[in-house]
């Protein structure tokens, strides 16, 4: 009896898995990785301690700034360049992939490959480093990101007509005088510049869902986002303003308030190195473990702010 019992529990369980209906995706974490839309990654030149940049400054001796000189004038102005150059830091990623062979040949018989599901765990590591130097950097590190950046200047956002400065609590007219006055800040920083000119804004999710969700009036169809993208300064002088959100924005602010981060989204004015892209490096069998070993390493650089004044905070929305 005891083996009539065994045999039809083991055939019960074989048709239990004959009878499944397996879904064949594998189904990975839920993760949110963003810098490839709000930064311009620099890649190439191998393997190097820093990367550097440089800028130069103008100026004219003499009294006569203008250069405007008569008939038998002596004082001609001399242009003169003051050459600066700024060292950025760059730094070494590296993870490691092990694949035990027996594992590896267990999940052979199901379809599966584990050095497919360890590489997508590597890459996913390798984004999130990314992000995070990119948007807040790594204060241990002594280096910091799009949000928290010292070089940038940062305004608290005025109260409006209910007496508080969030956008909750703010009409559509209050929240484009923000967003026209970070806006403006950045123009005027760079001196009237148009090149200098915020084109893109991140603001934390929630700001965002607010402006998605809302109307610009009860009788109206338009969202106080488009009523925004429609309406600022920087559409009136041609540029198109990209308004997103970011959850690198929540609690950036004095005060862990809510932050606007308005800048000029291009190579030119920002951008951050990636000198070596994540590669397989090495791979080698581990006998004693019976596994292969593969190195993945990659090198990253800081957030470059290479003008400072084309960026704005706007806390406290």
């Amino acid at each position: 009896m005891l083996m009539t019992d065994s045999a039809i529990g083991t055939g019960m369980a074989f048709l239990n898995g004959e009878l499944e209906k397996r879904d064949p995706r594998l189904l990975e974490p839920l993760q949110s990785v963003t810098w490839q839309r709000d930064i311009v990654a620099k890649t190439g030149g191998g393997w190097v301690e820093f990367t550097s940049n440089y800028f130069s400054d103008y100026g004219t001796t003499g009294g006569n700034d203008a250069g405007i000189i008569g008939g038998e004038t002596t004082d001609i102005p001399i242009m003169q360049a003051n050459i600066t150059k700024d060292v950025f830091k760059v730094f070494d990623f590296a993870n490691i992939l092990k694949v035990p062979f027996v594992d590896q040949a267990k999940l052979q018989t199901i379809g599966r490959s584990l050095d497919n599901i360890l590489d997508e765990g590597i890459r996913l590591n390798y984004n999130k480093s990314i992000d995070n130097i990119v948007y807040t950097g790594y204060a241990s590190l002594g280096v910091t990101g799009l949000v928290n950046s010292p070089l940038v200047t940062s305004s608290v956002a005025p109260n409006g007509l209910s007496g508080t400065a969030t956008w909750a609590t703010k009409t559509p007219d209050e929240i484009l005088d923000d967003v026209n006055f970070i806006i403006n800040a950045t123009w005027e920083a760079s001196e009237y510049d148009l090149t200098g000119m915020a084109n893109h804004i991140l603001i934390p999710p929630q700001q965002y869902a607010l402006l998605v969700g809302r109307k610009v009036s009860d009788a109206g169809s338009v969202s106080i986002l488009q009523f925004l993208i429609d309406n600022n300064i920087a559409r009136n002088q041609g540029i198109d303003l990209v308004i997103v959100p970011s959850r690198w924005c929540v609690g950036a602010g004095a005060g862990s308030t809510d932050r606007v981060v308005a800048y000029v989204n291009r190579e030119n004015r920002v951008n951050f190195d990636l000198p070596v892209p994540l590669s397989r490096v090495m791979t080698q069998p581990n006998v004693q473990q019976m596994s292969y070993l593969t190195a993945y390493a990659a090198q990253l650089g800081q957030c470059k702010i290479l003008y400072p004044t084309t960026m704005r905070y706007l806390d406290g929305i």
